[in-house]
């Protein structure tokens, strides 16, 4: 017999379990001890009850399939791992991991490896005995990316053939394993055998940011969750955190071993005019370097947050993001109000949790007055139930000439009635969500467990019904029924 749940009960069920099973999986790039002055991070500032995961980066690869370390003198010499991993002592849930590859190791070696039968077992090998050397609870993987910058075709199945021989050796010793993927589509299906890494990977970060950056010859968004008005030509419309997030799934990824990656930072563009400010607006490169990170392009949000009262901020609603504008620089970043709405995505949608890109770039010393770490503790607060991701209701506004944002109405409300219809058969043919065939307002939750969806049955409130673009309750003259 199959009992219905009421959604109140179900949403009591699932905010006590939420602090307990999502996951914020945070990672930390260990060169940030080299940065000057108030941008220094070393192990001591990471506060161990802020995230679920801590993923120490990086390590990388040798052409024989070793695993090596990329600073032995941090690393090593000054004990960076062992501190890192003694974080486990002021909090004994945390889980302390390591991550191998990352941007700028390409992928060239990994592809190499992996491809050899010999040399891919001796990575396998190497990659459990690095784990119980060094003391760690897990092991990343970032290889950025198979079949891409340097790989080779064959890579897409050798890499499924990686994780199938490390999954034994971990589960024989309690290891997690993880990995780090693209967002793009192109990417994904180029690289990722969507269903083999979801067997054998304890979770997936999904890299939901940099979907924009200088290397456009326009200004956009680093991580929007929706497209925008502009995204209109050249598969556009995918570059945004909502459309990656769907389209694993779709490839095969349970919604439960994702984490929505969100990043503590922005993408920087040099205005060709500072007249042309908006979103589209040409530009003639990377934004000038910020004064912790000196990247050109590329500002951490405690560098972008210190300077906003010299800045014009607009809340992008369409994109559910903000920009901000001085001169001929322009930013595109994620803040608090934006980190909420993402966070309460990750409820909405039945995500595993969120992946934090990085640790050290969060405002960690508390100079925005928005306490330390506002960005991941927003991510804490909401996942944990303490406060909800309502959107922004007075966002900056714009001087004349920018689309002025309005201010959002509050998400309409899902319940359930007294005596919803039994679902049609037939109404699941995949994980995730699914609208009433015959009554807008009804909807489903499909999961597939061993071969046989279970059905979770909803209807939104009164007045509202469900979107199937956006997946949540709307207001009824926003819907196409």
């Amino acid at each position: 017999m199959r009992f219905w749940l009421n959604l109140a009960a179900l949403l009591v069920l699932v905010a006590a379990q939420a602090q307990a099973e999502l996951r914020i999986v945070c990672y930390w790039g260990s060169w940030s001890i080299y940065r000057p002055g108030d941008g220094i991070f070393d192990v001591e500032d990471i506060d161990p009850n802020l995230c679920t995961h801590i993923v120490y980066t990086f390590v990388g690869i040798d052409t024989q399939g070793g695993v090596v370390l990329l600073d032995t003198w941090n690393d090593i010499d000054l004990g960076a791992i062992k501190r890192f991993n003694a974080l486990r002592e002021k909090n004994p849930a945390l889980k302390t991991m390591v991550a191998i590859g990352g941007w700028n190791e390409g992928s060239e070696k990994y592809s190499q490896v992996v491809n050899n039968d010999a040399t891919r077992a001796k990575f396998v090998d190497n990659i459990v005995n690095f784990v119980k050397k060094y003391d760690f609870d897990g092991f990343d993987i970032d290889w950025e990316y198979p079949t891409q910058r340097g790989g080779s075709y064959g890579d897409r199945d050798a890499y499924s053939k990686l994780l199938s021989e490390l999954r034994p050796k971990f589960d024989e010793n309690g290891f997690l394993l993880s990995a780090a993927v693209s967002a793009g589509v192109e990417n994904i299906d180029a690289a990722y055998d969507v269903p083999q890494l979801a067997k054998n990977l304890d979770f997936i970060n999904v890299m939901t940011y940099d979907l924009h950056g200088d290397w456009d010859s326009a200004t956009g968004e680093n991580a929007p969750l929706y497209p925008g008005n502009e995204d209109i030509e050249n598969g556009e419309n995918t570059l945004n955190v909502d459309y990656a997030i769907r389209y694993w799934i779709q490839k095969g990824a349970p919604a439960s071993k994702l984490n929505l990656g969100m990043g503590t930072y922005g993408r920087s563009f040099t205005l060709q005019s500072s007249s042309n400010h908006g979103i589209g607006a040409p530009s003639t490169g990377p934004g000038e370097g910020g004064p912790y990170t000196e990247e050109a392009g590329d500002l951490g949000y405690n560098e972008i947050c210190i300077n906003l009262d010299q800045w014009t901020v607009v809340w992008n609603d369409k994109q559910k993001v903000p920009y901000a504008y001085k001169g001929n620089q322009w930013v595109g970043y994620d803040n608090v109000e934006s980190f909420k709405i993402k966070s309460q995505y990750i409820l909405d949608h039945g995500i595993g949790g969120a992946m934090v890109w990085s640790i050290d770039t969060d405002d960690y010393r508390g100079k925005c007055n928005q306490g330390k770490y506002p960005l991941i503790n927003t991510i804490k607060s909401v996942l944990s139930g303490q406060s909800s991701g309502t959107e922004p209701s007075n966002p900056t506004e714009p001087p004349t000439g920018d689309t002025k944002p309005t201010d959002p109405p509050t998400k309409p409300s899902t319940t359930t009635t007294t005596t919803l219809p039994p679902p049609p058969l037939g109404v699941c043919t995949k994980d995730g969500f699914v609208r009433d065939p015959n009554n807008c307002q009804i909807f489903y939750y499909c999961q597939n467990v061993n071969g046989q969806y279970t059905i979770s049955q909803y209807s939104c409130a009164d007045g509202t019904l469900f979107d199937t673009t956006i997946n949540a309750c709307n207001y009824a003259d926003a819907v196409q029924c």
